[in-house]
């Protein structure tokens, strides 16, 4: 049954106030975070605010909005939560995401909230029981999502420490009998074969997509800094740019976004001989010599990584790595029972970080259909407990 709340101004449910300065020049290393406009940005040593808070954008990133649970520094770009006047602060955070702030850009030539105008904002809040248990209902899901975020990092870690074991090091299983070699490449297991990059791996393939069709697209902003998973994918008509298929990896090739460590690994296609499109400034790396999980590992190690930003040129603030400049770096091929044995171990993970990460897609939007149905009494909370709603579930 929906339920109807007084209206009041935003100004009798909360109180807005402009973060603090902190230049670079003054952070010290420390484990408090600082928020910015974005979310967290960094660490310093020394909080402003004790938690929990509120946070969102007042200039920059406008409309996110930020529940931070420990001691913080929420910068000058940002707005946080003064006074809660009673309120619960995770229903807080939640209620502030159903008003579009983003849509409250105060006039002017730089994008901004003014706090003044968005205290006078009419709005409609429940009673602090209620509250606390539509806070309670969606922390379960935003829970379940991080603790799948967890797992995804720990994924990821693992299989990059093991690339780096078996193909930089040289400790894979069975390397105390084996004979290595040295040339003028380096050191190198007897029988491996030290290749340029584009021999044993196809940079840049020749991938059909048809023009004519709505086709899937990848936009920079889909890849992630520091994991493989790409999202969200969009749907375009055309084939204009990088054109990729399942297994290949999308390796961003300009500036800042090399730097910020854009990579992708393609794996929501329906098939694999389906094909998508993206950006132009993707280098896309496809398996030739060595198996597609080892290519995107060796697309996220930092030798490479830095290889390839020594190669950059162009203009200013636009400069790219050109796809040419990887024929100078080498890798050693290893033999192909060791290419398997590692493949076996590393595509599992691979697996299951796109089974969590689908989880969380779907978590997600659970948890967004029902927050606005919620805060506004829409949906009364306590028929979620009947329908079995109540905590969520990384199955739904």
């Amino acid at each position: 049954m929906s339920q109807s709340w007084p209206e009041v101004e935003l100004g009798d449910v909360l109180t807005l106030k402009r973060g603090y300065d902190l230049p670079n020049s003054e952070r010290r290393d420390g484990n408090v975070p600082i928020v910015s406009s974005s979310g967290v940005s960094g660490y310093h040593d020394e909080a402003k605010l004790n938690g929990p808070g509120v946070v969102t954008g007042r200039y920059g990133t406008l409309g996110e909005v930020f529940l931070i649970k420990e001691p913080y520094w929420p910068l000058n770009t940002t707005l946080y939560v003064q006074n809660f006047k009673g309120n619960d602060p995770a229903f807080v955070s939640y209620f502030l995401r159903t008003l579009n702030l983003a849509s409250q850009n105060a006039a002017g030539a730089v994008p901004g909230l003014n706090r003044n105008a968005l205290h006078l904002l009419k709005v409609k809040v429940p009673p602090l029981p209620t509250q606390r248990k539509i806070a309670a209902v969606l922390s379960a899901y935003d829970d379940l999502i991080e603790n799948n975020t967890r797992r995804v990092r720990v994924l990821e870690d693992m299989a990059r420490a093991l690339y780096r074991e078996w193909f930089v090091e040289y400790r894979f299983p069975g390397h105390e009998q084996a004979e290595f070699v040295e040339d003028e490449q380096g050191r190198r297991p007897a029988g491996w074969e030290w290749v340029p990059v584009p021999y044993a791996i196809e940079i840049d393939p020749r991938t059909k997509v048809d023009k004519n069709a709505v086709n899937p697209f990848v936009p920079m902003g889909s890849l992630a800094e520091n994991s493989m998973v790409i999202s969200p994918i969009e749907e375009r008509q055309g084939n204009s740019g990088a054109k990729f298929k399942n297994g290949d990896t999308l390796f961003a090739r300009i500036t800042p976004c090399l730097e910020n460590g854009k990579t992708g690994y393609v794996n929501f296609l329906s098939d694999d001989s389906a094909t998508a499109f993206g950006s132009t400034e993707y280098i896309v790396m496809r398996s030739r010599l060595v198996c597609p999980e080892y290519v995107y590992l060796l697309a996220r190690l930092p030798e490479f990584r830095d290889h390839a930003e020594k190669s950059m040129s162009g203009a200013s603030g636009r400069q790219r790595v050109k796809p040419e400049s990887l024929s100078n770096y080498y890798i050693a091929v290893p033999h192909k029972a060791t290419l398997a044995r590692f493949q076996a171990l590393v595509k599992p993970m691979f697996d299951a970080v796109f089974t969590l990460s689908s989880r969380n897609a779907n978590l997600r939007r659970t948890r967004d259909l029902l927050l606005p149905r919620l805060v506004s009494g829409e949906l009364d909370v306590s028929e979620l407990a009947v329908l079995g709603l109540e905590g969520g579930s990384d199955e739904k």
